[in-house]
């Protein structure tokens, strides 16, 4: 699963991983850009993004992390209502061959107005949302497309799957994958031949082992969302701390645990947290650093996607690559001290 050589691009990554039975390579850590994407809302006018954001100094920010070495990117056509896709297509421009962007689909939005409108499951929408993500990414194919409905209908989903084997035939993405937490739906998806990996949570609090023995038996990548559990694990925030009114987790929906309503984090969050700390940033690593390494050393099939916004996020996110995974004791003592 894993490589130590240089990047399609000429870059040097400390060590690549490859997407499940598909024969894509990436770096080992992934980028995701759910916050680029900029702010957009529910239908009842409640945050969906992380915020306001700088599309130039996101475009710098992803530029920087090609010359760091990464090389996989996630997004999908509803972070911002579209601006996502459209700011990493840009970014990216001459060196799209050099990289592998994923994608999802499944959400309905308005553009213009920033609003998430729905959701569709149906097998026609499958070819008009991936022409739709072409055009705003710029590109004439996606390496990694994925169904964005968690919770979406299993025998809808066998028909989605079978729509994705034939956009593989059509050579308009290369392979697919379910962003979802629960395993029962994953393996669905794993049954289709060019089904690459599954997208779900996983971090230092919230582990996912059901999930990534899927991953291990079904030969796929596990992708890993939320690897420094929305922020927390960037050790940023403290009791007491809040957000502006724009991000997600000022407002946190049911499935964000870690914060209170009003943007604070957690106490017993951070006190979990603070029981790991010293191990997570040992040997040189900050905690962000350690919570990557974490990923990687609790399966060889892991490739977290940290969000970013920042240059300075995404140095600290790529330099990850330098230190690797941590070492068997350390992934013990974290257990130990979490009471796993």
């Amino acid at each position: 699963m894993e490589t130590t050589h240089g990047t399609a691009a000429g870059r040097h990554a400390p060590y690549t991983r490859t997407l499940g039975r598909s024969g894509i390579e990436v770096s080992a850590l992934g980028f995701g850009c759910w916050a680029i994407g900029g702010e957009w809302q529910g239908p009842d006018g409640s945050p969906l993004g992380w915020g306001k954001v700088d599309d130039e100094e996101s475009v710098r920010a992803v530029r920087r992390a090609l010359d760091l070495g990464v090389t996989f990117f996630d997004t999908a056509d509803v972070y911002g209502t579209g601006h996502s896709e459209r700011v990493l297509g840009r970014a990216l421009g001459r060196h799209r061959a050099d990289v592998v962007v994923a994608t999802k689909w499944g959400n309905l939005f308005d553009e213009e107005s920033k609003v998430l409108t729905g959701s569709d499951d149906s097998p026609a929408y499958v070819r008009r949302a991936l022409t739709d993500s072409l055009g705003r990414l710029g590109t004439d194919y996606v390496d990694l497309y994925q169904l964005h409905l968690s919770d979406a209908d299993p025998e809808r989903a066998v028909l989605l799957r079978d729509a994705c084997e034939d956009l593989v035939r059509e050579g308009l993405i290369r392979a697919y994958a379910w962003s979802t937490d629960d395993p029962g739906r994953a393996a669905l998806f794993a049954a289709g031949p060019h089904c690459a990996a599954v997208q779900h949570r996983c971090n230092v609090l919230q582990d996912a082992p059901e999930m990534l023995a899927l991953c291990e038996a079904s030969d796929l990548a596990s992708i890993n969302r939320s690897p420094l559990a929305m922020g927390l694990l960037t050790g940023k925030y403290v009791s007491g701390s809040t957000l502006a009114s724009g991000d997600i987790r000022s407002a946190p929906p049911a499935w964000l645990p870690g914060f209170a309503a009003g943007g604070g984090a957690d106490p017993r969050w951070l006190e979990r947290i603070e029981a790991v700390r010293s191990v997570l940033s040992s040997r040189g690593r900050t905690l962000t650093q350690g919570a990557l390494a974490w990923l990687w050393a609790r399966s060889p099939r892991t490739v977290p996607i940290p969000g970013f916004r920042s240059v300075t996020q995404a140095e600290e996110n790529a330099r990850a690559l330098e230190f690797g995974p941590l070492a068997e004791e350390e992934l013990a003592e974290i257990g130990r001290a979490l009471g796993a």
